[in-house]
């Protein structure tokens, strides 16, 4: 049956046009459906010792490839000191390690694969929050900071800022509302009281520190160039949970 510019025929049931336009139409959109069920995402996992990358296929999960790199400096125990419960990493074991990984990742996946990826996702521990200056570069990057284990990375079994820690709590638990009903006591491994412990040790720190930012919220910034500390993202569970507890109320 023809009506106008289109002429209709069924096929088990449904009417598929058969105009030249529309069947460009339909062709592309059956293109763009095929691209996006061949494109690639990387995930990457940045953990305490080391960071992992896989890639999948966005359409189906299915592994194309993986590998993972170890923190080089971390592995050599530089900055750590368990005996007072000290745990810092140096943010250049993370961009080392995350080329190294990636790279690798991408060389097994194949040119095919590795051309096709759209995106690339990150997971950090935390808390695990870093002085960084105006530019939001990490203080340890910067010159006369390289080896102050105050100007990287706390990690977040870091539990240096007990004392912190407990006046955090005190305070929170003061007043009414007690906020501390609401996750119970604030943790040593948290972002507030890391960053005032630190402040009191290391009056170099204190004064070239901007503000802080958590590893996750840095690498995120960084690969979007985003490193600002006014124009930078911040994920959620960290501002909330961790970074201002009181919002819980």
């Amino acid at each position: 049956k023809r009506r106008g510019r289109f002429s209709f025929q069924t096929i088990t049931g449904a009417a598929v046009c058969t105009d030249s336009a529309a069947r460009r139409r339909q062709e592309a959109t059956r293109m763009g459906n095929w691209k996006k069920q061949m494109e690639y995402v990387v995930g990457v996992d940045f953990g305490s010792d080391s960071v992992r990358a896989v890639i999948v296929r966005a359409s189906d999960g299915q592994v194309a490839a993986e590998a993972a790199a170890a923190y080089p400096r971390w592995a050599q125990g530089l900055y750590c000191d368990p005996g007072i419960r000290q745990f810092r990493q140096h943010p250049q074991d993370y961009l080392e390690a995350l080329c190294a990984c990636v790279t690798e990742a991408c060389a097994a996946a194949g040119e095919t694969v590795s051309s096709r990826i759209a995106a690339l996702s990150i997971d950090t521990t935390g808390s695990t929050p870093c002085p960084v200056d105006r530019a939001g570069t990490p203080l340890a990057l910067l010159p006369g900071f390289e080896e102050n284990p105050n100007a990287m990375f706390h990690l977040w079994k870091d539990h240096t800022a007990g004392t912190e820690a407990a006046e955090i709590t005190a305070c929170f638990s003061a007043g009414t509302p007690d906020y501390t009903v609401y996750q119970g006591p604030y943790s040593s491994e948290w972002y507030w009281a890391k960053i005032l412990h630190t402040i009191r040790q290391d009056p170099a720190v204190r004064a070239v520190a901007y503000t802080w930012v958590e590893h996750c919220d840095w690498m995120a910034n960084l690969l979007a160039g985003r490193t600002r500390p006014e124009l930078a993202y911040r994920c959620a569970l960290s501002l909330i949970h961790i970074s201002e507890p009181t919002r819980l109320a």
